[in-house]
């Protein structure tokens, strides 16, 4: 059982999906994914790296947020944290995602639910906290731009989020608690049934924790529906909404401890598809919606003599998007799809005062939303046995700035041994989000697009009748027109300004191996060069993980290396720290297992945001009933 980010699915070729281009060539394994096209595709057909999380190993991980998972799994993402549990939002908030240097806290990574995207509407950035491991069948993360399929906010790269499934008919039960350091609580329900043509997925969570330093308390309720239809063989209905609230309170960094910084934040996300399936041709149209509703208060510093905040921040964002798309198998060895994509996204920001002179008043920041209309087309073609072309392009026009192309072209070599050689260059863009331009100073309305272009050389296969999987990718970013916050050339102060570029570079390489049937090794490692560089962002990253399985009990454990990490550049400070993290459960009876799992047990002493150090070793345990 691989705790490695490759997924292996065992199928013959009769048995893969029909809506893939076929390989006349013998190949034992097959790996199934829907990111990088919109349909289900064998992974060698992409020009572009995806990495693929399991159900198995977010299950293992023993982790009610998924991102501490994809830190350890993905190489060339990182995940900033300040603690125990809660990323928050707003000063001192972590839970930013950066993948090759590239940071999803600037709306420069998507995260995706079920291909739909999930950011603030008004701020562009993910919420951490709603993606809770309840959530996920698997996660794929493509490392590279995917803006032909995802538009402005897909970069970098995306993170998609593929939801819960019960195959089976019968009725699935599972309940999941745990109580550990800082007394922190962690539990979770869920129901699964599947009853003919229907099925249906009910999760519940709440999760709080008092945090290892004073004032850093977090406190999380989640719940997700989702019910599915097969209307005939060939058509199906699904539906669903994700709901998550969180309290949090952020005490500042350790040199100016903050009071009053407090948040309550709720998050929502529902859509509704309908799915078409044929022999030779597939698609879908699916309407979604996210909200959030935002309210916070700053805090003060009583030692640099600051009293009570006289204001407190609220906010109301949402997206919308329609989206269909339809493959189809046109010819022989041929794949095109066609897609259409509507969003609109914003929301209202104001400040509201609670004493002062302007007490009962309000003062508004922004209120506003823009639109984003897109059209693309993604073509694959097999040329014999040994060559798989992959290209794209997307037309998107937004209601502010216009007209974006967007194209990418790549080459897949299929070798023998069940080896892959992809070359590929991919186009990113990304639009100023609403914050950037008219929300607090030193926002800037006049902001222009970044773009850059990705090419990337990447070697990929299986070894050992599959049991040992190996990638190694090489690649070269160089962006344009990035937005930094430098001093205004017409004035004072700070201002947003369209004076950036990336030069990036780097070398990523995973592998995994299932060695017999009690033990598994996997491991990655990620080397980031860059010419500019920013917070979040590690110039080294490797993990190596084993699992040992053996009866009843179930052991696994990893070392985590970070080395050049930056927690701010003016003036620079980088910090490097290795982690050693273990976990074990144990199958007491059919229905019941005990587990446990502990966190930097080398107890080192880091940090990942300035001023906010770390936890020291922790540990939790509990119990899984599965009925």
């Amino acid at each position: 059982m691989l705790l490695s980010g490759f997924t292996i699915l065992k199928l013959t070729a009769h048995q893969l999906p029909q809506d893939s281009l076929s390989i006349r060539q013998a190949r034992p394994i097959k790996e199934i994914v829907v990111t990088g096209t919109r349909n289900e595709t064998d992974v060698r057909h992409l020009s572009q790296t995806v990495s693929v999380v399991s159900r198995t190993q977010i299950e293992q991980s023993l982790q009610p947020s998924l991102l501490p998972l994809l830190s350890e799994q993905v190489p060339g993402l990182f995940v900033t944290a300040r603690g125990t549990m809660g990323y928050g939002v707003s000063n001192g908030a972590a839970g930013s995602i950066s993948l090759r240097g590239l940071s999803g806290g600037s709306g420069r990574l998507m995260v995706l639910i079920d291909g739909h995207p999930q950011y603030a509407g008004i701020f562009g950035h993910p919420i951490s906290d709603a993606y809770q491991s309840f959530l996920a069948e698997r996660v794929e993360v493509l490392r590279g731009p995917a803006s032909v399929l995802y538009g402005s906010n897909a970069m970098g790269g995306v993170v998609n989020i593929v939801t819960r499934q019960m195959r089976q008919d019968g009725i699935q039960t599972d309940v999941h608690a745990g109580y550990g350091s800082y007394n922190t609580t962690e539990t979770e329900l869920t129901n699964r049934i599947r009853k003919g043509r229907f099925s249906s997925i009910i999760s519940g969570s709440y999760n709080r924790t008092d945090g290892h330093r004073t004032d850093m308390e977090f406190e999380q309720y989640g719940g997700y529906a989702k019910l599915g239809y097969e209307v005939t063989r060939n058509w199906n209905l699904r539906a669903d909404i994700n709901l998550t609230h969180f309290n949090a309170s952020y005490p500042g960094p350790v040199h100016a401890p903050l009071l009053d910084g407090d948040q309550r934040i709720t998050r929502g996300m529902t859509s509704l598809a309908i799915e078409n399936h044929y022999g030779k041709t597939s698609g879908a149209v699916s309407y979604f919606y996210n909200w959030g509703n935002h309210w916070i208060n700053d805090g003060y510093t009583p030692s640099s003599g600051e009293g009570p905040q006289d204001s407190r921040f609220l906010s109301r964002d949402n997206m919308t998007g329609l989206s269909l798309y339809q493959s189809a198998r046109l010819f022989k060895d041929n794949r095109i799809t066609v897609g259409f994509d509507w969003f609109r996204y914003g929301g209202h920001a104001w400040n509201e005062f609670v004493s002062g002179e302007q007490t009962g008043t309000k003062s508004d920041l922004v209120d506003k939303h823009e639109d984003e209309l897109a059209g693309y087309l993604d073509l694959r073609q097999d040329i014999d046995t040994w060559l798989t072309f992959h290209a794209g392009l997307r037309a998107d026009h937004h209601s502010r700035v216009g007209l974006e192309w967007v194209p990418q072209a790549g080459l897949i070599f299929h070798l023998p041994h069940a080896m892959e050689l992809k070359a590929s260059a991919s186009k990113g863009f990304r639009y100023p989000v609403l914050r950037e331009m008219y929300l607090f100073p030193p926002q800037n309305p006049d902001l222009k697009p970044e773009s850059m272009w990705n090419y990337e050389l990447a070697l990929s296969g299986r070894l050992m009748n599959g049991r040992l999987s190996y990638g190694l990718n090489l690649f070269y970013i160089d962006g344009k027109n990035l937005i930094q916050t430098l001093p205004n050339p017409n004035g004072s102060g700070m201002l947003n300004q369209n004076t950036g570029n990336i030069q990036n570079s780097g070398i990523e390489v995973q592998t995994a191996c299932q060695i017999n049937r009690h033990w598994s090794v996997d491991g990655n490692y990620s080397f980031l060069h860059m010419k500019h560089p920013v917070v979040a962002a590690p110039e080294h990253k490797l993990y190596a993980g084993t699992c040992y399985e053996q009866g009843r009990w179930q052991i696994s454990s990893g070392l985590q290396y970070i080395a050049g990490l930056y927690t701010q550049t003016v003036p620079a400070i980088t910090e490097n720290f290795v982690l050693w993290n273990a976990r074990a459960s144990y199958q007491a009876t059919s229905w019941l297992s005990l587990w446990a799992r502990g966190e930097n047990l080398l107890a080192q002493k880091y940090e990942i945001n300035a001023g906010y150090p770390m936890p020291r070793a922790t540990v939790m345990a509990g119990v899984h009933i599965r009925l």
